[in-house]
C-alpha cells in the first residue's frame, strides 16, 4: 500500500519539459515540490543548435507542459520534437504550451527579416532572462501557467512565486551596486547574447567578435574590433562556454583586455544551477575584472 500511495504522489506532479536551463531553473523554482522538471538543453550548449535526441520525443510525450522561451532561439529543433511527440497537451494554444517572452519588452525586434544581417529573430533578441526584470515576469507566466494546469496546488505557486520575486528584489539592489560604478563602460562579446543584461545594469555591449549573429569572425573584422577597443579602452571580452575562445584570446593579447567566461544559462561546471545564484555568479565576475582593470 506504501509503494501505491508513494508512486500515486510521483504521479500527481506536473511533468515539466523546458527547452533551456534558465527556463528549468525557473521552473523549479516556482513549481517547488508540485513538479518534476526536464531540461533538454544543457547549460554549456549552444541553444540554437541543440542535440535532438530521441529521448527527448519520450520526455515530450509524456509532459504535461512544456517551456520555452517562445523568442525563435529554439527554432532550428523543437518543431520536429513537438510533431514527433504527438502529444496534444503541448500544442499551440494549449496551457500545457508556455511561452514565456509574454509581457516582456523584445529588444533588437527587426523592421524587416534580412538573413543577409546573420541569425535573426523574427520576435526580437531572445536571451530576454538576463535581465532579472524579465526573469520575474517569466516567473509570472509559469507560475500562472501552472495554476491552470494544477489549481489545487495554486496556493503553493503563488507563495514561491512571492519568494522568487523577493529573492531578484533583494539581489538586484546588490547586483547594481557591484556594477554602478562601472556604468557607460564598454564590454566586447562573442556574440550579441547580452544586450538585456547589459541594458539593465547601464554599460555599452554593442562591440561584438562576430561580424554578424552566427558568423565566425574574419580577420578582417577582428582587426577592427581591435582597433576600437584600443581606441576606447575596452577591457573586458564576454565568452560564453560553448564558444572557441581563441579569437577572443586573439583579441585579447592585442589590447591588454581579460576574456571573462560569462555562463549563458544556470548550472553547468562552477555554475549555480538556480537563477539568482547565476545572475550572481555573472555580476560578481564581471564587477571583479572591471575592478582588476580599472586600477
Amino acid at each position: 500500500m506504501a509503494v501505491l500511495l508513494a508512486s500515486m504522489a510521483a504521479h500527481a506532479k506536473l511533468n515539466v519539459v523546458a527547452t533551456t536551463p534558465d527556463f528549468g531553473a525557473i521552473a523549479r523554482e516556482i513549481g517547488g515540490d508540485k513538479v518534476d522538471v526536464f531540461t533538454m538543453a544543457k547549460p554549456t550548449e549552444d541553444a540554437h543548435f541543440v542535440d535532438a535526441k530521441p529521448s527527448f520525443v519520450v520526455k515530450l510525450n509524456k509532459a504535461d507542459a512544456l517551456i520555452e522561451g517562445g523568442a525563435e532561439l529554439e527554432i532550428a529543433w523543437l518543431g520536429p520534437l513537438v510533431e514527433q511527440a504527438r502529444n496534444s497537451r503541448l500544442a499551440s494554444g494549449k496551457p500545457g504550451r508556455i511561452a514565456c517572452n509574454q509581457g516582456i519588452a523584445m529588444l533588437e525586434v527587426p523592421a524587416t527579416l534580412d538573413r543577409s544581417r546573420g541569425d535573426e529573430h523574427a520576435a526580437g533578441n531572445p536571451h530576454f532572462t538576463t535581465d532579472p526584470a524579465n526573469a520575474k515576469i517569466a516567473a509570472q507566466t509559469i507560475a500562472n501557467a501552472f495554476t491552470a494546469l494544477d489549481a489545487k496546488s495554486a496556493d503553493a505557486f503563488k507563495a514561491n512565486l512571492e519568494r522568487f520575486n523577493q529573492r531578484i528584489d533583494t539581489k538586484m539592489a546588490e547586483w547594481k551596486k557591484a556594477l554602478a560604478p562601472y556604468a557607460g563602460k564598454r564590454i566586447a562579446s562573442y556574440h550579441n547574447s547580452w544586450p538585456y543584461f547589459t541594458k539593465r545594469f547601464e554599460l555599452k555591449g554593442d562591440l561584438f567578435l562576430e561580424p554578424k549573429p552566427g558568423i565566425p569572425p574574419s580577420p578582417a573584422h577582428l582587426s577592427e574590433v581591435i582597433a576600437t577597443m584600443k581606441n576606447e579602452n575596452v577591457k573586458i571580452i564576454i565568452v560564453e562556454p560553448h564558444v572557441n575562445h581563441r579569437s577572443a584570446d586573439l583579441v585579447a593579447s592585442r589590447t591588454d583586455a581579460v576574456v571573462l567566461d560569462f555562463a549563458a544559462y544556470p548550472g553547468g561546471k562552477g555554475v549555480p544551477d538556480d537563477y539568482a545564484g547565476w545572475m550572481d555568479s555573472l555580476v560578481q565576475a564581471l564587477a571583479k575584472a572591471f575592478a582588476a582593470k580599472t586600477k
